[in-house]
């Protein structure tokens, strides 16, 4: 079959790389991608959120099927688009959509159903955001209602970076229309977890475990970012937690999304805190994690493809999906300043040098210049080991990342502290 991938990160090219190993391909082209994807598929460049020109291209090149990587284009309508047109797309409509789109809205789903979550108040009005800051008292968690590329999440551990975060968000307008209303919710203690579903509107099948690493530095200091490494399992994701969270949580939700009138065909991501009362939601998204794609795929022994088909046809509960037992690790390398302000445009070596290490560079924010690959973005880089177990993949990903030469750039040297701490 000839396929789709609709994106330019390391989720995207993690997605290229898996589908580009199954039988079932026959073309695989990715929109508008990267310097990394190049190598693999026939890039076009076409925006990720770009509808009508995907749709266009789409029936051009007589695709099959179309994985839609980016939450923007979710939201934007494209699996809607290219379901009207009679494709086949992997990606939720609009309407799901709206659970990653709008906290507010993941936010009274789960109070209306009684899924697991934090207690919260929404605010357009910035003196009135204040007011309730001033009553509650720290720490809080201020988040943008709307999309932010992972970024819109201030953990306020005072009152002043919680009020900060609201007049940023409300009054200046950071986020633009994403933060035209926030979020502040109760801060919550424990470890946090990943959980990424398949699902096709009837059915729901969890991946293998993952933990995200969303501050920029070191021991878990500075500010939050779109992540800047993921390992897979994650200690703390025992098989009773588990059973937990299926029921309380991935089944719960689609439950709910169905009683609302929501069809919900793609992948359910659930972002967790483990506290001392249960598993709680963080949030919500509505496609693959970035960075945890990449070490779930690494993990993932069944063909990709064969499991797109069966939730396609509404048979995934009888779809067999299989695991590497090897633990893997993604390290991101990232640009000087993100997710700040950063520079674009440094040229990056030693990217075959790394790969001889026994990891797979995964490119996320990247382009071709003058035959030169160069940095296009915050996350620039994910490097992606795997092995008997997580102290060995990280040895290796940590070889491969000495082996890159990218001037500026920069990556947490702790990423799986916590699982190791527990060994």
């Amino acid at each position: 079959m000839k396929v789709l991938v609709v994106g330019s990160g390391g989720r995207e090219h993690a997605l290229v790389w898996k589908i580009k190993q199954s039988p079932l391909l026959r073309e695989i082209y990715c929109a508008p991608g990267n310097a990394g994807i190049a190598g693999l598929a026939e890039t076009a460049a076409i925006a990720a959120d770009d509808v009508e020109g995907l749709c266009a291209f789409v029936l051009e090149k007589g695709i099959d099927l179309t994985v839609i990587g980016p939450e923007a284009a979710l939201a934007a309508g494209l699996a809607d688009r290219l379901q009207a047109l009679g494709k086949d797309v992997f990606g939720v409509n609009a309407a799901a959509a709206r659970l990653e789109s709008s906290k507010e809205f993941a936010k009274r789903l789960m109070k209306k159903y009684h899924i697991p979550t934090a207690d919260y108040a929404v605010f357009d009005d910035a003196e009135q955001a204040v007011a309730y800051v001033r009553e509650k008292g720290a720490p809080l968690v201020v988040k943008a209602d709307g999309l932010a590329a992972g970024k819109g999440v201030v953990v306020a551990m005072n009152e002043e970076t919680a009020v900060s975060a609201v007049g940023a968000m409300l009054t200046d307008k950071m986020f633009g229309e994403a933060g035209g209303k926030v979020v502040i919710e109760e801060f919550l203690s424990g470890e946090e977890v990943s959980i990424l579903a398949f699902c096709d509107g009837e059915h729901i099948t969890p991946m293998v475990s993952a933990q995200d690493h969303k501050r920029a530095y070191d021991g878990d200091a500075g500010p939050n970012t779109g992540g800047m490494g993921a390992y897979s399992p994650a200690p703390v994701y025992t098989a009773e937690l588990a059973a937990i969270v299926e029921r309380d949580v991935l089944q719960a939700t689609l439950a709910a999304l169905k009683a609302e009138g929501i069809f919900f065909r793609g992948i359910l991501y659930a972002g967790l805190m483990v506290t001392s009362e249960g598993p709680k939601v963080l949030e919500f998204n509505c496609r693959f994690g970035d960075p945890e794609t990449q070490p779930v795929l690494a993990r993932l022994k069944t063909d990709l493809l064969e499991i797109i088909q069966a939730i396609l046809r509404g048979r995934l509960h009888e779809q067999k999906i299989e695991w590497h037992d090897e633990a893997a690790i993604c390290v991101v390398m990232a640009a000087g300043g993100y997710p700040g302000a950063y520079e674009k445009g440094r040229e990056i070596s030693g990217l075959r040098e790394a790969e001889a290490e026994g990891a797979v560079v995964f490119h996320a924010g990247t382009a071709l210049k003058d035959g030169r690959i160069v940095s296009d973005g915050g996350r620039v880089l994910g490097v992606t080991a795997w092995a008997a177990d997580l102290a060995l993949a990280r040895q290796k990903a940590y070889a491969a990342l000495e082996k890159i030469d990218f001037p500026g750039g920069f990556y947490r040297r702790d990423i799986g502290h916590r699982a190791l701490n527990r060994e």
